[in-house]
C-alpha cells in the first residue's frame, strides 16, 4: 500500500508544483502589484490635499475606535453628542499620528500602518471589555506574557490566538502590499521642514492636554477607570495609563515633614508575640460579592447562608475596593500593604511596576519580624501578576501556586480550578513552622467570565433576574450556584482551622464585584466600589462591625491584636483612631508622602535604610520526589510523589515530552533518555521559571542490562513494573 501511495504522489507531483507556482505568482501580485498599472487618480487627488482630507479621516477613525471599544454604536453617538471635547481631541490625537505620512513618499502605506495601529488598540479594547469592566490599559501590555500563558482559558482560546494570527499575517500582507505598489508622492518641500512640522504637531499635545485639562474638558485623575474611558475617550484613557505611571513627588516632601507625620502616629508598642499569639490568616475571595445585595435577584433559598451566619456572629462590614470587575492585585497590594492605589497611574499594577525593582513594607514584614511563618497560597499561576516576584518583595517566606498544586477538579464550565485544593495547601503551609503564622489565601472559583448559556440542568439554588435578558439570568444563575459552592468551602475550611486546636483569626473579603454589568442603583450599597468581609475567630475576639479600605483592613485588625509596628500600619491605625475618613484631605495626603518616600523616595521613615528586604521566596512547602522509574510499552513510568500537571521531565537539564498520570505518576517516551542519563522532575511556571526541583536519579537501560548479563537479571521487561533505575 505505501508503494501505490508513493507513485500516486510521483504521478500528482506536476500538478502540485503548478498550484504551488500558481499561489506564489498571485502572492508576488498582490504584494507588488502589476508593473504597468497607472496611478489612481483618486489616490493622486487624496495625497495631492492629504493634510486637509486626514481631518474627516481622523474624525471618522477616532468614531470607529469608539464604537469598537464601546461594542455599540449608539453608544459612540452618544460620546460625540455629550462629549464632544474629548471627541475632539482624541482625533487630535489621530491627526498627529497621521502627520508621520509626510515623511516619507509611500504614504498610503504609512497611512495604512497607522490606520491599523489604531484599529488594533480599539479591537482589543473591545475584547478586553467582552470579558472584565476595566478597560485595556498600558500596564496590561506587561501582562502579554500572562495572557500567553493562558491559552485554552476564558481569557484567551486557541481559537482567539489563531484569529489573532491570521488577522496580523492579512495586516502585514496588505502593508507589503501598499508598501511595494502603492502610489508614490513626490514631495513639495524639503525633509527637514517635513521633520519640523512634525515635530511640532506632537509637540502640540502637551500645551493642549494641560489647557483642557485645566478647563475640566478633560480630567488627569479617574476615580473608576472604566467610567473615565467613557467620559474621555479611549486613546486619551490609555495615553493617560502609558504617561501617567507611578507616584509623583509630593508637594513638601522632605525627611522632616516625613519624620513629621511618623512621630504623631504612635499607637504604643506591640503586645502581641509569637509565643501567645493567634495564627492570623487574610483569604481573597475571587469577584465575591452577596447576592442578596442585588436588587434585582431572587432565590429559592439562602445562597450563602454560613456567610450569613458570620456576619451575624462575628465581626464584619462593607469593604471600599479599588476596582470594579477586575484588577484583583491591586485589592491585594492595598490589603497586604496599608498602601492605596489612587495616587498610580490609571489602571497601573503596583505588583508589575514598581514591586520589580523595589521590596515594599507589607504585613507579611511584620508578621515575620514577630516571628511568625508567612505563606501564600494559590490555584492559580505563580507568575500571574508577578505575584513570585512581588510576594518575594512583600517578604512573605513561600508561595504554594497552582504550579505546587494536585489540580484535578475544575468549575462546572472548566474555566478555573474547584478551590478545595486550598484548604490542605493550607494546612501544609500551618505545620511547616512550629509557632503560628500568617497564612494569605487567594481562591479563583468564583471568577469570571460567567456563561451566557445554560450549564446548570437542576441548579441547588434556583435564581430569578428580574429585568434581565434570558443570557444575563443565565450568567446570574452561573454565578450565584458558585458562590454558594464557595459558601460551603469557607465552611470547610473553617471546620480545618477548627480542628487545629490553634487561636486563629480569620479575614474573608471580596476583591471586587463580578462583571455582569452591575451599575450602581442596582446595589443596595450604591457603590460598585464596595465588596464585603466577614471575619471568625475561636478566641472570643469582640464583635465590632466597621466599614473600611481595602488599605485599612490588615491594620484595623492587626491593631485589634495589639500589632503597631510598621509605618504604614502605624499610620492607618493612628487616623482610624481619630476617625478621619478614609479618602479625605488630610487622611490622604500623609499616606501619599509616606508611600512615594517607601516606594520612590529617599527612605527617610527608614532613616535611608531598609528594614525590610526582598525575601527569598521558597516556592511550594512539600518536596517533589522520584522514587523509581519503570518501562513498558515504550514509555517510562516515573514514581514518586507530588507531581502536578505542571511538573516536567528534564533529562539531563532538557526538557522532555512529559505526560501526566497522576500526582504520584509521569511518563516520558522511552525514546527521549538514554543509558546514563541524569532525570529530574521541576515544577515550571509560565516562560519555562523552574519553581522547585526534585531529587536527581540516574536511567539505566534495560536492554543495555540484559545484553550483558541476561542471567543476572530477576524481572521481567514485559511487566510494567520493571525497574530501570539505580
Amino acid at each position: 500500500m505505501l508503494k501505490t501511495f508513493i507513485q500516486a504522489l510521483i504521478k500528482i507531483k506536476d500538478s502540485i508544483l503548478v498550484i504551488l507556482k500558481k499561489i506564489l505568482s498571485l502572492l508576488k501580485l498582490f504584494i507588488f502589484g502589476k508593473s504597468n498599472k497607472e496611478p489612481n487618480k483618486i489616490a493622486l487627488a487624496f495625497e495631492k490635499h492629504a493634510f486637509l482630507y486626514q481631518i474627516p479621516l481622523s474624525l471618522l477613525l477616532c468614531f470607529c475606535i469608539e464604537w469598537m471599544s464601546r461594542r455599540s454604536f449608539l453608544g459612540a453617538c452618544s460620546f460625540v453628542r455629550w462629549h464632544l471635547g474629548p471627541f475632539l481631541y482624541n482625533s487630535f490625537i489621530i491627526f498627529v499620528f497621521y502627520m508621520l505620512v509626510f515623511l516619507g513618499t509611500k504614504r498610503t502605506a504609512i497611512r495604512f500602518l497607522v490606520t491599523g495601529f489604531f484599529v488594533i488598540m480599539g479591537a482589543i479594547n473591545g475584547v478586553v471589555l467582552s470579558n472584565r469592566v476595566t478597560p485595556f490599559g498600558f500596564t496590561d501590555i506587561n501582562m502579554v506574557g500572562d495572557l500567553l500563558t493562558m491559552q485554552d482559558s476564558q481569557y484567551f482560546s486557541a481559537q482567539e490566538a489563531f484569529l489573532v494570527i491570521l488577522c496580523l499575517l492579512a495586516f502585514l500582507l496588505i502593508l507589503l502590499r501598499f508598501t511595494f505598489s502603492g502610489t508614490k508622492t513626490t514631495p513639495k518641500h524639503k525633509l527637514i521642514s517635513r521633520i519640523a512640522v512634525v515635530v511640532l504637531s506632537f509637540a502640540l499635545l502637551w500645551p493642549t492636554t494641560f489647557v483642557l485639562q485645566h478647563t475640566k474638558i478633560l480630567t488627569s485623575y479617574f476615580g473608576n477607570l472604566a467610567q473615565g474611558y467613557l467620559d474621555y475617550g479611549y486613546l486619551y484613557g490609555f495615553s493617560t495609563s502609558m504617561l501617567d505611571r507611578g507616584i509623583s513627588k509630593p508637594i513638601a516632601y522632605s525627611d522632616t515633614v516625613v519624620s513629621k507625620i511618623i512621630a504623631s502616629d504612635d499607637n504604643g508598642p506591640t503586645t502581641l508575640t509569637s509565643e501567645d499569639g493567634p495564627n492570623v490568616i487574610i483569604v481573597l475571595l475571587e469577584s465575591y460579592f452577596d447576592p442578596t445585595e442585588a436588587k434585582f435577584l431572587s432565590f429559592s433559598e439562602d445562597p450563602i447562608p454560613y456567610y450569613h451566619m458570620l456576619q451575624q456572629n462575628f465581626s464584619s462590614g462593607h469593604l471600599t475596593v479599588p476596582v470594579v470587575g477586575a484588577g484583583t492585585c491591586n485589592t491585594e497590594f492595598e490589603v497586604l500593604t496599608g498602601m492605596s492605589c489612587q495616587f498610580f497611574g490609571p489602571g497601573e499594577y503596583p505588583q508589575k511596576t514598581v514591586l520589580k525593582k523595589r521590596s515594599c513594607e507589607s504585613v507579611a514584614d511584620i508578621m515575620g519580624g514577630l516571628g511568625y511563618g508567612t505563606h501564600v497560597v494559590h490555584d492559580n499561576g505563580g507568575n500571574f501578576y508577578s505575584r513570585a516576584n512581588a510576594f518575594s518583595q512583600m517578604g512573605f517566606d513561600s508561595f504554594i501556586s497552582k504550579e505546587l498544586l494536585d489540580i484535578t477538579e475544575y468549575t462546572p464550565i472548566k474555566s478555573w480550578p474547584t478551590d478545595d485544593v486550598l484548604i490542605q495547601a493550607t494546612t501544609d503551609s500551618l505545620d511547616d513552622t512550629e509557632g503560628p503564622d500568617f497564612v494569605y489565601t487567594i481562591t479563583v472559583g468564583t471568577h469570571g467570565a460567567y456563561p451566557n448559556y445554560k450549564v446548570l440542568d437542576n441548579p441547588a439554588i434556583k435564581v430569578t433576574a428580574e429585568g434581565k435578558t434570558q443570557e444575563e439570568a443565565y450568567m446570574w444563575e452561573y454565578y450565584v450556584n458558585q458562590l454558594h459552592t464557595m459558601d460551603k468551602w469557607i465552611e470547610n475550611y473553617i471546620k480545618m482551622l477548627s480542628a487545629r486546636d490553634e487561636d486563629t483569626l480569620l479575614i474573608m473579603f471580596g476583591d471586587h464585584l463580578p462583571t455582569m454589568g452591575l451599575t450602581a442603583d442596582e446595589v443596595e450599597c450604591g457603590d460598585l466600589f464596595k465588596t464585603g468581609y466577614v471575619t471568625w475567630n475561636n478566641f472570643d475576639m469582640p464583635k465590632e462591625d466597621a466599614d473600611l479600605t481595602s488599605y485599612q483592613l490588615a491594620s484595623e485588625y492587626l491593631g485589634r491584636l495589639g500589632v503597631h509596628d510598621g509605618t504604614i500600619i502605624n499610620y492607618n491605625q493612628k487616623r482610624m483612631a481619630e476617625n478621619v475618613p478614609a479618602g479625605s484631605i488630610r487622611y490622604m495626603t500623609g499616606l501619599e508622602q509616606l508611600q512615594y518616600d517607601l516606594l520612590y523616595g529617599k527612605r527617610y521613615a527608614y532613616d535611608g535604610e531598609d528594614p525590610y528586604p526582598a525575601s527569598d521566596l521558597e516556592m511550594g512547602i512539600n518536596d517533589i520526589e522520584i522514587d523509581r522509574m519503570y518501562a513498558f510499552g515504550g514509555k517510562v513510568y516515573i514514581y514518586g510523589k507530588n507531581f502536578t500537571n505542571w511538573t516536567k521531565v528534564f533529562v539531563n537539564d532538557e526538557k522532555v515530552a512529559t505526560t501526566y498520570k497522576s500526582g504520584e505518576v509521569l511518563t516520558i517516551n522511552l525514546d527521549s533518555i538514554s543509558n546514563g542519563d541524569k532525570v529530574v522532575v521541576n515544577a515550571m511556571g509560565s516562560g519555562d521559571t523552574i519553581f522547585r526541583s526534585s531529587n536527581s536519579m540516574t536511567f539505566v537501560d534495560p536492554n543495555l542490562e540484559l545484553a550483558e548479563d541476561d542471567d543476572e537479571l530477576d524481572f521481567d521487561l514485559s511487566d510494567s513494573e520493571t525497574p530501570i533505575t539505580e
